[in-house]
């Protein structure tokens, strides 16, 4: 974690490292991804037969590509609110043979040529090169499904047996079983856009029953609940009535705004929101009675990044056009996840490609967005332990988004200088400065810093830069600090500083 100092006036600004308090561990599920059948994520996106850029699969190999730059360790599929009518039948077997249905989430049609077999085949192939596969993450149909219809991809999925469903997987040309171990009860089913929205004691109700009958089949299984965004009644009731048939809690929140400040200050919403989730969990787990050998229910964000459905319609696409201002947003986002590590077992960015994407296909290529500097580079390099540290800075005090924000950052308010520090298994230490002022430069004392420091720095000349429209304005720098003096973070840009402890 990282705690906070308010200064004023001309005092300077301390960012002090502590590399041997250790706090707790980053789980690698941390830079998870999300593809749902939405706008071009999937077809178009991961998945484009017709490109001369795709392999003999069908699947895109610039986006292969990239995504492995990013060691993604899990990825959620195929929805979102898609899954709500969806009926993975259709989407196995010849495909000449698959039906074309109505998609009532975003009013399209899927054709169903990319289903679980290809996903799990898509999948591979992102594995390649790496000592552990990228996990699938399924979630089940809580709208129109039916039990048995889970009951029967888990079979397909995961069956070793002589049975109906593992018979077709392997008549399908896949003997061996899929092992998919995370599955999640629902999606937003508590959302009033939800085909077959629920109120939160009918979900509660068949969450629990669904969840008994999935154990019975796979004891192994990791199942997720459908929190809403961890600060509301649904999350409080649906733990109090579940925890004890599940191992995650999911929540969804997505922030954005127009205006810079509020842009960047955004999601420590979320992070207050993932500490009002544990603080749920803790006390449905003691009402519970849930034993204390029992692993710690944690927090799967499965759903998270900068998206203003108003500029960038779910019914077109979602198709964002990100700036430096989102960046630094992502990156403060990232840092939150980096802070509270205690209790993020999960967290998956959406969505991996097209869709409120950090990556954009075109017929010719890939368009890194501003949004992709900080995710590389937190991906990369911000694993291991969180460990301590501590900020003193002057703040921004005004307006946010949410407006509830303002009052829970109190007089202290958000400061200019938003931090989190992390060490790896392999010694070294990585420091990452979020500076979301537009105006000021800071140069700031650094204790704890080693003495040959590399610098990564994602800028550009204003807030509103981008890499979209044919342009190429925000990017990553590299460069080396000796550790000697003030290090001065200039505006409006997000530094990471890594040293050997």
């Amino acid at each position: 974690m990282t705690t906070f100092t308010k200064i004023t006036g001309d005092e300077t600004p301390l960012v002090e490292v502590d590399a041997a308090k250790r706090l707790s561990k980053i789980d690698p599920m941390t830079y998870g991804s999300f593809t749902e059948h939405m706008g071009r994520c999937i077809y178009g996106g991961i998945y484009d037969p017709g490109s001369p850029l795709s392999d003999e699969h069908g699947f895109r190999k610039d986006v292969l590509e990239a995504l492995r730059e990013l060691d993604i360790p899990v990825v959620r599929y195929p929805g979102g609110n898609f899954v709500a009518t969806y009926h993975w039948q259709d989407g196995v077997g010849p495909r000449d043979h698959r039906p074309s249905r109505p998609e009532l989430a975003w009013l399209g049609v899927e054709t169903n040529q990319f289903g679980t077999d290809e996903f799990m085949r898509w999948l591979d192939a992102l594995s390649a090169g790496r000592p552990r596969r990228v996990e699938p993450y399924l979630c089940l149909n809580f709208g129109t499904g039916t039990l048995d219809e889970a009951l029967a991809w888990v079979e397909y999925c995961n069956g070793t047996r002589d049975t109906h469903y593992a018979n077709l997987r392997r008549r399908n040309g896949h003997p061996e079983p899929y092992r998919v171990r995370y599955w999640a009860l629902g999606n937003e089913v508590w959302g009033p856009w939800q085909v077959e929205q629920m109120t939160q004691e009918a979900y509660a109700h068949k969450a629990t029953q669904w969840a008994k009958a999935l154990r019975l089949l796979d004891p192994d299984l990791v199942l997720v609940l459908c929190g809403q965004d961890g600060q509301s009644s649904w999350d409080h009731h649906v733990l109090r009535e579940c925890v004890a048939a599940v191992d995650m809690h999911s929540i969804h929140i997505y922030t954005a705004s127009d205006t810079h400040l509020k842009n960047a200050t955004a999601p420590l919403a979320a992070e207050r929101a993932i500490q009002i989730t544990a603080g749920l969990i803790d006390l449905a787990r003691i009402e519970a009675g849930v034993a204390p050998s029992k692993p710690q229910t944690r927090i799967c964000f499965d759903e998270w990044n900068v998206w203003d459905p108003s500029r960038a319609p779910g019914d077109r696409g979602a198709e964002e056009r990100y700036t430096l201002s989102d960046a630094l947003a992502v990156a403060v986002w990232l840092n939150v996840f980096v802070r509270q590590s205690r209790y993020v077992g999960m967290a998956n960015i959406a969505q991996a490609v097209n869709v409120i994407s950090p990556l954009m296909t075109t017929e010719r290529g890939l368009v890194r967005q501003a949004t992709w500097w900080p995710l590389l580079l937190f991906s990369r390099y911000m694993r291991g332990c969180t460990v301590a540290a501590h900020v003193r800075a002057r703040s921004y005090v005004g307006e946010t988004q949410p407006a509830w924000l303002q009052a829970t950052l109190g007089d202290d308010g958000a400061p200019w200088l938003d931090v989190s520090a992390a060490v790896g298994d392999d010694g070294f230490v990585s420091l990452a400065v979020v500076n979301i002022s537009e105006t000021e430069d800071f140069a700031a004392d650094l204790k704890g810093v080693g003495a040959d420091v590399s610098v990564y720095t994602v800028s550009g000349a204003g807030v509103e830069s981008t890499n979209m429209d044919g342009k190429e304005e925000v990017g990553l720098s590299e460069g080396k600090w000796d550790g000697q003096g003030k290090y001065t973070f200039p505006k409006h840009t997000f530094t990471l500083l890594r040293w050997k402890s």
